[in-house]
């Protein structure tokens, strides 16, 4: 793959990562570029686009995951396309189980639905009539709506975090409450009261709960090429409580490195960060080219030690 989005630990050096231009997750070793199993979704996402009479694999665009126990949640963008048409297939909210019987950890899906109406819900909660306002924008324009964010609470929660919009120069994080009745009952989200961050103008690609604290990997909502925060990318650490501001911790601006994807390593005792590579060059052509072969197709990783 080449556009690691969203990204968990499951121990002993592996990990499952996301790509936003698949629905297909993959196990890989930290070191190895190989993928050691995979788990195809488009089924049970029912990611499926029809041109005419032919059935091809859509993309739910996921971004962000969180790991409860050895239940991991995902989450998709939830925005428009870039052309600005409304996609419902990357309304998506659902869960995977590790499965660790084998030497190698796989996931599965778990027995629950994709959760498909949290998009429908936001918008009809008045505390967040600003967030309806931005679904109606394209993602990577000032205003627009895109998740790509995701990290567990310890009492089981979510918090869900925007690239964009932004109010007042601050990041969006929405608390949700109850993921697990969501997906496994289908039940409606319990939202808490959003919360502004100050992320010196960025917004939110990452998210990861690290002991008592997070860590977050913040960017320019569109383009980094045109981001007037700098640098570009940053990680901040933050508290979790509503009324402490984040702290920057440091410059993530590694050359041409995208950080998208952040977890921590429980047995190594630091943080691996991924990079979206779909725009690299590869014969003149972008990495992410659906005509490329995947044996072609390459992310980065880098490792990283937590920040104290």
């Amino acid at each position: 793959m080449c556009d690691a989005s969203a990204a968990v630990s499951l121990g002993g050096g592996h990990f499952v990562v996301a790509d936003d231009e698949s629905d297909v997750l993959k196990v890989y070793r930290r070191g190895a570029s190989q993928p050691l199993n995979e788990l195809r979704l488009t089924r049970y996402l029912n990611s499926i686009e029809r041109k005419t009479t032919v059935a091809i694999a859509g993309e739910s665009d996921i971004e962000g995951a969180a790991a409860v126990g050895d239940r991991i949640y995902w989450i998709s963008s939830h925005g428009r396309k870039r052309d600005g048409s409304m996609d419902p297939q990357r309304w998506r909210f659902f869960a995977t189980d590790i499965d660790r019987r084998a030497p190698t950890p796989s996931v599965m899906p778990v027995a629950g639905k994709p959760y498909k109406s949290l998009l429908i819900d936001i918008a009809t909660d008045p505390r967040l009539a600003f967030l309806k306002v931005a679904a109606e924008l394209r993602p990577e324009v000032l205003g627009g709506l895109s998740i790509e964010g995701l990290a567990a609470t310890p009492e089981g929660g979510m918090l869900i975090g925007f690239r964009n919009p932004q109010v007042d120069r601050k990041a969006v994080v929405l608390p949700m409450l109850n993921p697990a009745d969501m997906v496994d009952r289908g039940a409606k989200p319990k939202f808490d009261e959003p919360i502004f961050l100050d992320l010196g103008g960025r917004g939110i690609r990452s998210m990861e709960r690290v002991g008592n604290e997070y860590l977050i990997v913040a960017g320019p909502y569109g383009d980094a090429a045109s981001s007037k925060a700098i640098p570009a990318f940053a990680m901040f650490r933050w508290s979790g409580k509503p009324q402490q501001a984040p702290e920057l911790v440091r410059s993530l601006d590694f050359g041409s490195v995208r950080t998208e994807a952040l977890f921590y390593d429980a047995d190594a005792n630091d943080l691996y960060l991924l990079s979206d590579d779909g725009n690299e060059q590869i014969n003149g052509k972008d990495c992410k080219d659906k005509k490329r072969p995947a044996e072609e197709k390459f992310f980065r990783g880098r490792a990283m030690g937590v920040p104290k």
